[in-house]
């Protein structure tokens, strides 16, 4: 058995989202269902995001849903990734990670970003303008309490002490070199949004690279083996932009009828965006549970050794 930590260089991890159609009891044992079987299939971790007031396709608790998942598998890592930085207070998140660790040792990563959806802010009575400072200030504290550097008050805590000999990776997510810049300066990993195009994401990581920054570099792709619904696919898009500054481009999707063209396509990505992991995303809003837990299945058994091979 694969033993990786989180975000490791050649990783290859699943993101999760909620079937929110389900019953609200079934919501989370389905999420919880899709991260174990994804673990059991190959990969090597489980990501969970955040958006909140029951936004569709998503739930407000990554770091509860991270918990949930490492308690009901023996192995991989799992990771709230991204979690919106700007509506919690660091170091009680740090705390709150430090000793998910002690329970999961090796097996806990966190990714951050700004966040942008106006509802995210609204309902916790924050001001969005305010995200971005809150982001700069907030990143390099939190990477540095993860690696148990620069304690200060927090320096009693034992879980905290631990991260300087066992540190917890970050990555932030970066859309754009000035956000990688920011990831480098802060000593986080960069999460490649699966929306932007392989030019683009090269371009964040080559300034990464070039502002000093060494750690992780993950790539979230979009992936389907066999026909996929265009139509889900371009609800999901307008969805983003909607609340997103202008249009993504062209779809980035990688799709295809036979398991070791998917492989050769996805690692044409990665080295293309000169990225150290990969993160594939199947679910879209309207997709049944059994669709997903199927894909997942195929894409361990057809997909990811030949996958592994190429990278």
């Amino acid at each position: 058995m694969r033993v990786v930590q989180p975000f490791a260089p050649q990783a290859i991890s699943l993101r999760l989202y909620p079937h929110n159609e389900l019953a609200v009891h079934d919501i989370l044992r389905e999420v919880c269902a899709q991260g174990v079987a994804g673990l059991s299939a190959g990969f090597d971790g489980v990501m969970t995001s955040e958006h909140h007031g029951g936004f569709p396709g998503y739930l407000p608790n990554p770091l509860q849903v991270t918990s949930f998942i490492l308690e009901e598998s023996a192995h991989g890592w799992a990771a709230p990734c991204p979690l919106l930085l700007p509506l919690r207070p660091t170091a009680q998140l740090a705390e709150e990670l430090a000793w998910l660790n002690v329970r999961h040792p090796g097996r806990v990563g966190l990714g951050v970003a700004i966040g942008a959806l106006p509802l995210d802010f609204d309902v916790m009575d924050k001001n969005p303008a305010d995200a971005l400072p809150s982001f700069r200030s907030e990143l390099p504290k939190i990477v540095a309490l993860l690696a148990g550097r620069d304690l200060g008050l927090l320096s009693g805590d034992k879980a905290l002490q631990q991260c300087a000999v066992t540190p917890l990776p970050v990555l932030s997510a970066a859309r754009s070199p000035g956000a990688a810049r920011r990831a480098a300066e802060a000593g986080a990993g960069i999460l490649l949004d699966g929306m932007v195009s392989i030019d683009q994401a090269r371009h964040a990581r080559d300034a990464y690279r070039a502002a000093g920054g060494s750690a992780s570099v993950t790539l979230i792709r979009r992936v389907w083996l066999g026909n996929l619904d265009e139509h889900l696919v371009g609800d999901q898009r307008a969805v983003y932009e909607s609340y997103a500054a202008g249009s993504f481009g062209a779809d980035q999707t990688i799709s295809s009828d036979d398991p070791d063209d998917l492989a050769r396509q996805l690692a044409d990505a990665v080295e293309r965006a000169g990225a150290t992991g990969l993160n594939l995303r199947l679910h879209l809003p309207g997709m049944a549970p059994a669709d997903i837990r199927d894909q997942i299945r195929v894409l361990g058994d057809d997909v990811l050794p030949v996958l592994r091979r190429l990278l």
